[in-house]
């Protein structure tokens, strides 16, 4: 009989792919989730294969949880509230969700141990990415100060007042958490690279850098940055960027990232290894809004920056895709304007709830927007 997968938030977006691959790679698969309204909108999934299992429970829960590990070989995890910004009033929600309900998954694997498991991290860990300053130093620790005027630059400068640029972050470069998502993602993977080794299961993680493809909640402004652009395109409006729009990220198609997920889940390799998952190429957020309003026909909807940034946020990071390629054979694969135009087509037949307004408004009044 084949194996296993026990995939928890297995019919959120990443989820569903990853899913499928398992499937298409002759894996028997069982999904836990607990189907939540900001992602789901109360619905069931109707995107689930048919050989795909069930079972709707919170990942806090240890009989849901207790009950989706029953004749389970490996596991992916993840389950987990998704958001810097909401993760900063949202605390309680966050932690809960992300530590305790990955506390309650290993507390549970104790008893009925599998052979892997595999855990999504984020890149959100590193906070700023790596720099090299004026005098060609590697620069691990950069930190923006405040503003206190309008004329001052984003960027994070060195000691001396001088500007930082921005390299390809490696997994060996210091965390930095930043925000309260970020802090939850770290103890996700530090639990898996601490428990699971215990009790004679592998562990890995995979530091996803920023995920996109059809299929995302187009409605959850919370959401994948390419998503909420989307949701106020296909609304008729302008997308929202903060700061100035010139912060530099790393894409990756979800296909890419469901490859990731096997390698990781099957590679001799990867055992007891944090990688990170990207496409080596970075874009800047004003940029990817350009392309993403012109592959939906409405060049006209050109971002808005608004000139303000969240607590939280950070303002380069993108990744070095060496150590997953190397050891693993990752490489992202999937064309950006490939990537766009499919998840352009995809937004064409859908309907969202523009609430990117309200999520600032929220975000706003308890002074996380400066």
């Amino acid at each position: 009989m084949s194996e296993c997968i026990l995939i928890t938030g297995g019919a959120g977006f990443i989820g569903r792919h990853v899913a499928r691959a398992c499937v298409e790679r002759g894996y028997r698969v069982r999904v836990l989730d607990s189907l939540i309204d900001q992602v789901h909108g109360g619905r069931q999934p109707d995107h689930l294969d048919r050989e795909i299992e069930m079972v709707v429970g919170d990942v806090r829960d240890e009989s849901a949880v207790g009950r989706a590990l029953l004749g389970a070989d490996s596991v992916i995890h993840l389950a987990a509230e998704v958001g810097v910004g909401q993760s900063m009033y949202a605390v309680d929600r966050y932690v809960g969700v992300n530590d305790f309900g990955t506390a309650v998954l290993f507390q549970k694997l104790i008893d009925r141990q599998v052979r892997r498991v595999v855990v999504a991290s984020s890149m959100s860990i590193y906070g700023e990415g790596l720099y090299s300053d004026a005098d060609g130093r590697m620069v691990e620790d950069a930190e923006r100060k405040p503003r206190t005027s309008e004329v001052q630059g984003w960027d994070p400068l060195d000691a001396q007042g001088r500007a930082l640029t921005p390299l390809p972050t490696p997994e060996w470069k210091r965390p930095s958490l930043a925000s309260v998502y970020a802090l939850t993602k770290y103890v996700q993977e530090r639990l898996t690279l601490t428990v699971a080794p215990a009790y004679g299961m592998e562990g890995v993680a995979l530091r996803l850098f920023n995920v996109y493809g059809p299929g995302q909640a187009l409605s959850n402004p919370y959401t994948g940055v390419l998503a909420i652009f989307a949701s106020r395109i296909l609304n008729g409006q302008r997308p929202m960027v903060f700061e100035d729009g010139r912060q530099r990220r790393d894409f990756v198609h979800v296909s890419d990232v469901a490859k990731a997920f096997m390698l990781a889940l099957e590679k001799p390799e990867a055992v007891g290894q944090v990688y990170n998952v990207g496409s080596g190429h970075d874009r800047s957020i004003l940029e990817i809004g350009d392309e993403l309003a012109k592959a939906m026909n409405r060049p006209e909807l050109t971002p808005e920056t608004v000139g303000k940034a969240r607590i939280g946020d950070i303002r380069h990071c993108f990744c070095d895709i060496s150590k997953a390629r190397d050891e693993l054979g990752f490489v992202a694969s999937k064309d950006f304007g490939e990537g766009l135009a499919e998840l352009s087509e995809w937004v064409a037949q859908q309907t969202a709830d523009d609430r990117v307004a309200q999520a600032r408004e929220e975000l706003e009044k308890r002074g996380l927007v400066a």
